[in-house]
C-alpha cells in the first residue's frame, strides 16, 4: 500500500465531499407535479407502506412487489427523516451514491498503489451520468450497487490479508511444501463480504451473480497466494483448505443476511402473502413451517412475474438490450416537460434522461479488450478481477434476452467500468522507473482526459438534473438518433 497514508484519506474526503454536492444539488427538482417519476412510482409508495407497517407492504391486492425489500427500506428511512417528499424519498439514494465515491477511490488506491489514481477513479465515478441520476431518484438500483462494491472491497482486503498471513509463515519458517499450507483463520474481511452480498441480494436477486463470481474469485485468489508461498499443490490445497470456508462466508452468511432481511415479513400478519399456506391449496412445499411455505410461495409468485415479464409486440419505448449497454447506446428518459419557465424563454424543456457520460462509456469495449489481454497473456490478477465484476452483472443477461430490459439494469457495472479505466490510465501515466519526458506526457495525456470527461459532465448537467433549457439546447443534448 502507498504510505502516504495521511494524504490519503485527506484525498479521500474532499473528492468525497464534493461528490457529496454534486449529488445532493437540487435533489428534489425533478417531479411529475410533486409526485414521483418513472419507477419511483412503485419503489416510493412501497417505501412508505413500509414506514407505516415496521418494514414491509400490505397491500395484496396490488401484487407488483417485484423485488425483496432492502432497497425500499432504505428509501423509508429518507422517508422517515424528510416526509413524503422529493428530498424523503431521494435522500438514501444520493447519500448511498456518494458513499459510492468513497469506497471507488480507496479500492483503486489499494488495487493501484496510487493515490493519484484512487483520486482520479473518484472524480470519473462523479462524473458519470448513470451513476449521477441513479443516486438522484428514488430507485433500487443504486443500494444493490453500493453493496457489491462494498463486497468487492472487503474482498480485495481479504485478498491482502491472505497474503500476509503466508508471507509470515514463510518468514517464520512454518511452512511444509508437501502440505495443503496453513489454515488462514476466521476471516473477517470476506466474512463482510458476504455480508454484503447478502444485503445486495436483498435488493434485487441478480445480486445472486454475485455471489457466483466472487466466491469463485476468492478461491482463485487462495489458490494463487498458496502457490506464491511455496505449496506444491496450490489448488488442491485451496480446494481442501479454503472451498469450504468460503462457501459458508459466501454463500451461506448471504442466504441468511437475505431471509433476515424478511424480518418485518416474519414478524407481520398483513403482510403479502404471509399467510399464503392459509389461502391457497396449492401451495406445497409440505414438511416445512407454514411460515416458511408462505415466504417461498411468495418468492414464487415473484419469480413468475419476473419469468413472464417479457418484451411485448410493442416493446416500451426506451427498453434496450444489454449489447446497447456497454457503449451506453439507448439511455432512458425518465421525466419530460416542456413549456415550463425558467431558461429566459417563454417555452423550455425541462428533462432527467439517464445516460452514460460518452467519454468514459465510449470506451467500454476497448478497455474490456485491454483488460482481457492483460488478464490472459500478463496474468494481471487486476483486471481479471474488473471482468469479473463487470461480467457478473452484464453477461448473465445475455440468458433471457425475451425479457423486458433497460438500461438502469447497468447501474452495477459503473464502479468496474471506472476501475478498468484507472487501470489503464495508470499504463498510460508510466512507472516512476519511465524517463522524465514519458511521465509528464503521460501525465498531460492523463490530464487531457480526465478534462475531457469532466467538460462531457458539465454538458449534459442539464438533462442530467431535470433543468430548464431551450428546445435547441434540448436537441443539441441529443447526439444519436438512439438517443431520441
Amino acid at each position: 500500500m502507498p504510505t502516504d497514508r495521511r494524504r490519503g484519506w485527506v484525498v479521500t474526503l474532499v473528492i468525497t465531499l464534493v461528490a457529496g454536492l454534486v449529488r445532493f444539488w437540487d435533489l428534489g427538482r425533478a417531479t411529475d407535479e410533486g409526485t414521483p417519476v418513472f419507477d419511483e412510482k412503485h419503489y416510493v409508495p412501497q417505501a412508505w407502506q413500509m414506514l407505516r407497517n415496521g418494514g414491509y407492504e400490505d397491500n395484496p391486492g396490488y401484487e407488483l412487489v417485484a423485488h425483496p425489500p432492502v432497497g425500499k427500506q432504505m428509501i423509508a428511512i429518507g422517508e422517515w427523516l424528510l416526509g413524503y417528499t422529493p428530498w424523503g424519498w431521494r435522500i438514501m439514494a444520493a447519500l448511498f451514491g456518494t458513499l459510492m465515491v468513497l469506497l471507488i477511490i480507496r479500492i483503486a488506491r489499494r488495487m493501484t498503489r496510487s493515490t493519484l489514481l484512487g483520486a482520479l477513479a473518484g472524480v470519473l465515478l462523479i462524473c458519470d451520468g448513470l451513476s449521477h441520476v441513479q443516486a438522484r431518484v428514488g430507485m433500487l438500483d443504486i443500494f444493490q450497487a453500493l453493496f457489491l462494491l462494498a463486497a468487492f472491497s472487503c474482498l480485495l482486503v481479504d485478498r491482502d490479508q491472505v497474503r500476509e498471513r503466508l508471507w509470515q509463515v514463510c518468514s517464520d519458517g512454518r511452512l511444509d511444501p508437501a502440505t495443503w499450507g496453513p489454515r488462514l483463520g476466521f476471516r473477517w474481511w470476506r466474512f463482510g463480504a458476504g455480508l454484503m452480498l447478502g444485503l445486495a441480494c436483498g435488493v434485487k436477486w441478480n445480486g445472486i451473480y454475485y455471489i457466483m463470481a466472487f466466491g469463485l474469485l476468492s478461491v482463485i485468489w487462495d489458490a494463487l497466494a498458496r502457490r506464491a508461498a511455496g505449496v506444491r499443490r496450490p489448488w488442491r490445497a485451496a480446494l481442501v483448505r479454503d472451498t469450504a470456508p468460503a462457501l459458508w462466508a459466501l454463500v451461506g452468511i448471504p442466504l441468511l443476511v437475505y431471509f433476515a432481511t424478511w424480518s418485518g415479513w416474519f414478524a407481520s400478519e398483513t403482510a403479502t402473502d404471509r399467510h399464503a399456506v392459509l389461502l391457497n391449496d396449492d401451495v406445497g412445499m409440505n414438511g416445512l413451517p407454514d411460515v416458511l411455505r408462505s415466504l417461498l410461495y411468495y418468492q414464487l409468485n415473484v419469480l413468475d412475474f419476473h419469468t413472464h415479464l417479457t418484451t411485448p409486440s410493442t416493446p416500451h419505448p426506451w427498453e434496450s438490450k444489454p449489447w446497447a449497454w456497454p457503449m451506453g447506446m439507448r439511455p432512458m428518459l425518465y421525466y419530460y416537460e416542456s413549456g415550463v419557465p425558467g431558461c429566459g424563454r417563454n417555452s423550455c424543456v425541462q428533462a432527467t434522461m439517464l445516460i452514460g457520460t460518452p467519454a468514459m462509456w465510449w470506451l467500454a469495449l476497448p478497455v474490456a479488450a485491454w483488460s482481457v489481454w492483460r488478464a490472459v497473456f500478463r496474468l494481471d490478477w487486476r483486471y481479471a478481477a474488473v471482468l469479473v465484476g463487470y461480467g457478473a452483472g452484464y453477461l448473465p443477461w445475455f440468458t433471457n434476452l425475451s425479457r423486458q430490459m433497460y438500461f438502469f439494469y447497468a447501474t452495477p457495472l459503473v464502479p468496474f467500468l471506472v476501475l478498468g479505466i484507472v487501470l489503464v490510465l495508470g499504463h498510460v501515466l508510466g512507472t516512476v522507473e519511465d524517463h522524465y519526458e514519458r511521465r509528464k506526457t503521460g501525465l498531460l495525456a492523463v490530464s487531457l482526459y480526465i478534462g475531457l470527461v469532466v467538460a462531457n459532465f458539465v454538458w449534459l448537467w442539464p438533462i442530467l438534473n431535470g433543468d430548464p433549457i431551450t428546445h435547441q439546447h434540448w436537441q443539441a443534448e441529443l447526439w444519436l438518433p438512439s438517443w431520441r
